[in-house]
């Protein structure tokens, strides 16, 4: 029989950003409060302290920040028709483990979403009419809008402590910032980093193209820093361990180095690490949640969380995993339609253009996480849909943000891969290379879900998450068009080797190689309980004590990467249960 523990005001699940984010502004109010996470307790000090924190060995190829399949895994099929099979080694995405979460390990690369992108149906209908739309198409427009969510984008932007140009304050545009983003009402919390030499060659080749090139924005820090929690930042150094590593001096934005100190000294908030939530318990009448069962590792028995309010906080993956188990919202069936429960996977898809200069100098081993020069021109609000014959768009960077040299030994294509012709393409090619790359949107179809798997079970018997996708033609129609606009930019700079790896038009889903750990969909949003697992504020439509963030409520995948969105949603979300929920609990939609 499960142990139960004393009863607090809100239980959250997960102690990343997210949670995070909750625990500290829940905790504003008074509230008793209890995370729990999976994995290990994670600190600045003393777990990552230099120079234990840079063995590239343990850290960037061994995983030791990630959550091991061992634990728990998830299964993958590029169709129906197909037998999902288990992932036993993370490579496609890498997710995070321990307090911070992903927000450990990222490379601090943060945008906002364009304005159109959360109203993409009904900015298609009203440009070029729903009929370009592909049948399987199931993209839709979140229930809140980019005007609604700007203050809440400003103030995670001003906690996070992000670097950048404005490009947009106020609908007029910025010299030097991306003329294509969304108004900001202020410029960013802190000035850009310096950039460097690709970074400054690839800006000359698109300006002189036409192109608007601007610094990419982001959580490394370009000064000294004090948010409003009082936590404190330092300036980057340029080290070139950003993504899959902690950051040792404090520099790289993180729940540690933003939230979580501030939030652990609040006598009201507590957490406990070694604790796997198993399920969200319901009242007899299936209306609201009691708390949640977890596995306490230390004392190997199942405990029993009794709670007023439950927050799922988790990554993406494993909040639609919960909801599932749990019966929150219906189960999305592909085959009908019906359901929202696991609907609207979705991911990113990228490419790059590598050259080779004999003569010319890139240093590699000087990076930062956000390091790299970028253009918006190909991005959604500036693609004519109807004319290029897909939906969607991406932004064009050259980026330099990893110095480590076991991933950092790109060489042409006929070098051999190993012995003393591989170590004389070293000699000959190390620090002449550089490259431009891709960031693409992912669009939602009917076909891509997570649901639970019938025949693959974790270590606590519960079904491992199922996630059915795949590449589609409408993507890879972008691709082709992307990859044709870089090599056109390549080939100015006159490089004098240069190769391409972009996905063709028969390219299939494949787990293997890393591509992003930006997972998207599966607990959408949506204006109605038929068209969204949660409502415009990220509350179980079912469930109205249940609330669930992240990734998972994005309706389709935008062209950036996905940390932006994620932190407006969550200050978005808290401040309803802050002014509305907490005063008069029950549905808030």
């Amino acid at each position: 029989m499960a142990r139960t523990d004393a009863k607090k005001d809100v239980v959250i699940v997960g102690l990343g950003w997210t949670g995070a984010i909750m625990g500290m502004e829940l905790a504003q109010e008074g509230l008793e409060i209890l995370a729990l996470e999976r994995g290990p307790n994670r600190e600045t000090v003393p777990e990552m302290r230099y120079p234990n924190m840079i063995d590239e060995l343990s850290q960037g190829e061994r995983h030791n920040m990630m959550l091991r399949p061992a634990q728990s895994t998830v299964t993958i099929r590029r169709n129906l028709n197909e037998t999902a099979l288990p992932m036993r080694k993370w490579g496609s995405f890498l997710l995070g483990n321990g307090v911070g979460g992903s927000g450990v390990h990222w490379n601090g690369q943060n945008w906002r979403p364009q304005p159109i992108e959360m109203q993409l149906r009904s900015h298609i209908r009203d440009t070029w009419g729903e009929e370009i739309i592909p049948e399987d198409m199931t993209i839709g427009d979140y229930p809140v809008t980019y005007d609604e969510l700007e203050p809440y984008f400003d103030r995670f932007e001003r906690v996070a402590g992000i670097t950048g140009a404005a490009g947009n304050i106020n609908g007029e545009v910025q010299e030097g910032g991306n003329p294509f983003e969304g108004w900001r009402s202020g410029d960013y919390p802190m000035p850009p980093l310096p950039v460097t030499y690709n970074g400054i060659k690839f800006a000359e080749a698109a300006r002189a193209m036409g192109y608007h090139p601007f610094l990419r924005p982001g959580g490394n820090a370009s000064t000294s820093y004090v948010n409003e929690y009082g936590m404190q930042m330092g300036a980057c150094n340029f080290c070139g361990f950003c993504e899959r590593y902690g950051c040792y001096q404090y520099s790289k934005s993180s729940p540690q180095t933003t939230i979580l100190a501030a939030l652990f000294r609040k006598p009201n908030f507590s957490y406990r690490t070694g604790a796997e939530v198993l399920r969200v318990e319901m009242a007899a009448d299936g209306q609201t949640a009691t708390g949640v069962t977890y596995f306490d590792e230390e004392a190997g028995e199942e405990v029993f969380q009794p709670a007023d309010i439950v927050i799922l906080a988790a990554y993406q993956i494993e909040n639609v995993r919960l909801m599932l188990l749990s019966g929150i919202g219906t189960p999305y069936d592909p085959v009908s339609g019906q359901g929202v429960t696991g609907k609207n996977y979705g991911y990113q898809i990228t490419g790059s253009t590598s050259m080779f200069f004999r003569d010319e100098h890139f240093n590699p081993f000087i990076g930062s996480g956000i390091n790299g020069v970028c253009i918006d021109d190909f991005g959604m609000s500036a693609n004519d849909f109807g004319a290029l014959g897909f939906i969607g768009g991406a932004y064009i960077s050259s980026a330099q943000t990893n110095g480590q040299p076991i991933r950092s030994m790109p060489l042409p294509q006929d070098t051999p891969a190993w012995g003393a012709e591989w170590k004389s393409g070293i000699a000959e090619w190390y620090g002449h290379q550089m490259s431009i790359g891709h960031h693409g949107s992912v669009m939602s179809y009917r076909g891509h879900y997570c649901d639970l798997d019938p025949t693959y079970r974790d270590r606590h018997g519960r079904p491992l998450m199922r996630i059915t996708f795949d590449w589609h033609p409408n993507e890879l129609r972008m691709n082709a068009y992307l990859k044709e606009k870089i090599e056109e930019i390549a080939r100015s700079m006159q490089p004098d080797v240069m190769q391409s790896s972009y996905k063709d038009y028969n390219s299939r889903y494949d787990v293997r190689p890393y591509q992003t750990t930006h997972n998207t969909g599966g607990t959408i949003m949506g204006a109605t309980p038929e068209t969204g697992a949660v409502n415009r504020y990220l509350q179980a439509w079912d469930k109205h004590n249940v609330f669930v963030t992240g990734a998972g409520a994005f309706v389709q995948n935008t062209q950036y990467n996905p940390t932006g969105l994620v932190g407006g949603l969550a200050y978005w979300a808290v401040d309803a249960i802050r002014r509305q929920y907490l005063r008069n609990p029950g549905p808030l939609a």
